[in-house]
């Protein structure tokens, strides 16, 4: 991972999307570090080197909105791009409405992607 590259790190239960996202993260520029689960990326040495964080909203064990409210405990103040394979408006309407930068549907386009991280660098 070279260390002039901003950190983005994925969060999300799916192996594909593990996979995948870092693979398209790293295609736009970025570094990027993939968690299976909220707990595996709050216990890892990357939280306070993410510049961005995507996570499922939807997870096993801790969900992406109580990841955010961890964070938000500990006071790390990550932009949070929020994915969802779920219609769920309201909850990203909730989300929005405490700080996330977007919230993205499954599947997403890599243009909805890069405005979203746009987004969350401008604000952090």
């Amino acid at each position: 991972m070279k260390s002039n590259r901003p950190l983005v790190s994925v969060v999300d239960d799916d192996q594909s999307v593990r996979e995948s996202l870092p693979d398209l993260l790293m295609e736009l520029g970025y570094a990027a570090k993939a968690f299976s689960s909220a707990e595996e990326f709050l216990a890892s040495e990357y939280i306070e080197k993410t510049r961005c964080l995507i996570t499922d909203i939807a997870m096993p064990g801790m969900s992406g909105p109580e990841l955010q409210g961890e964070l938000k405990r500990r006071e790390c103040h990550v932009p949070i791009i929020f994915i969802t394979a779920h219609g769920l408006e309201r909850v990203c309407a909730d989300l929005m409405e405490q700080g996330a930068v977007a919230c993205l549907p499954k599947p997403f386009s890599d243009k909805a992607l890069l405005e979203a991280l746009n987004i969350g660098f401008s604000r952090s």
